[in-house]
């Protein structure tokens, strides 16, 4: 294993955003040793271009759509020899030194496994589409900082609960010893997981803010649609109950599950209760799964419940504040 890094982009029908993304890839002060996407079936002759107009890009195409952490998790196997993992969604469009800001970061806190990135609202840059993702005990995450104005928002490096894979880097290793992405999550939600259980391990994540991307963001699901509603809602709940540790879990359930209530009756309100009934359903009928996960998890937990529970939030102020991330 060498010491490089390998940038890896999921695709799924981005269009034109594709080619901006990877414009702004070839300017990054530090290259990247490999530049591997994953197209999950597109049909919007994305791909075609991609091969036809980026021919040092490393292309994997799929027969049909196995879901963002699949494909991850495939390119990640697939760039066998580098130490890090620069995760990049097509419609993110880094600032020319944020590969080197993170791998600069990456010096500085060896004990960390994972790196976010600053990102920008790509269609107002002057506020954020956030600075690292927020975990509530109750089981609901956020991005820090969602929508503020960038001059209001987290400017210092610091520690986060864990990174937007919308443009984060991993520590390869390390990606693979927590797992990788859960493969049965497909989409949303898929980061926190992996960020909980890098934590779990004794890993920590920073927040490198001279890494910045400007992000689209759901530029192909959409932000309040059916399909990112129903697997983010479905996933928190995988979430929480695969890796709250026992103390934490029972102390904390009468939030989960009021959450969970909260948030039916939020959503049946504005005509898509519907939806919020399939994800918690679904949910629940992937709890004997979850709870073999958990086993294996928690028999590996290298940090105590206490100082877990420090890197999270608490109190229903927290939910109040949190914004729109």
């Amino acid at each position: 294993m060498t010491a490089g890094v390998a940038v890896i982009i999921v695709n799924f029908n981005s269009g034109v955003l594709l080619g901006q993304c990877l414009r702004h890839l070839r300017a990054q002060t530090r290259c990247p040793e490999r530049v591997i996407v994953v197209d999950n079936a597109s049909h919007d002759g994305s791909a075609d271009r991609l091969e036809r107009d980026y021919p040092g890009v490393e292309v994997i195409r799929l027969d049909r759509n196995q879901g963002f952490a699949a494909a991850n998790n495939l390119a990640a196997r697939w760039a066998d020899e580098v130490e890090w993992l620069a995760l990049l969604n097509p419609d993110a469009f880094p600032e020319p030194e944020w590969l080197e800001r993170l791998l600069a970061a990456a010096a500085t806190y060896p004990d960390c496994a994972s790196f976010g990135a600053r990102l920008l609202d790509a269609g107002d840059p002057d506020h954020l589409d956030g600075t690292g993702d927020v975990y509530h005990v109750s089981g609901l995450a956020w991005r820090r900082d969602h929508g503020r104005p960038v001059a209001v928002g987290a400017s210092e490096a610091g520690e986060i609960f864990s990174p937007c894979a919308a443009a984060a880097l991993y520590r390869r290793e390390a990606f693979f010893e927590a797992g990788g992405f859960d493969e049965d999550y497909f989409c949303y939600f898929e980061d926190v997981d992996l960020g909980f259980r890098l934590r779990l391990l004794g890993y920590g994540c920073q927040y490198a803010p001279a890494a910045v991307v400007r992000h689209v963001g759901s530029a192909v699901t959409g932000r309040r649609s059916r399909f990112s509603l129903y697997h983010g809602h479905r996933n928190l709940v995988w979430t929480w109950c695969k890796n709250m540790p026992g103390p934490l879990f029972w102390l904390y359930l009468p939030q989960h599950l009021l959450l969970n209530l909260g948030a039916l009756l939020w959503f049946a309100l504005h005509g898509q209760g519907l939806t919020l009934l399939r994800a918690k359903w679904d949910a629940l009928r992937g709890l004997p799964r979850c709870w073999r996960w958990r086993n294996a998890i928690q028999s590996r937990r290298c940090v105590s419940s206490w100082s877990l529970r420090r890197a999270m939030s608490r109190g229903l102020l927290a939910l109040y504040r949190r914004g729109g991330g």
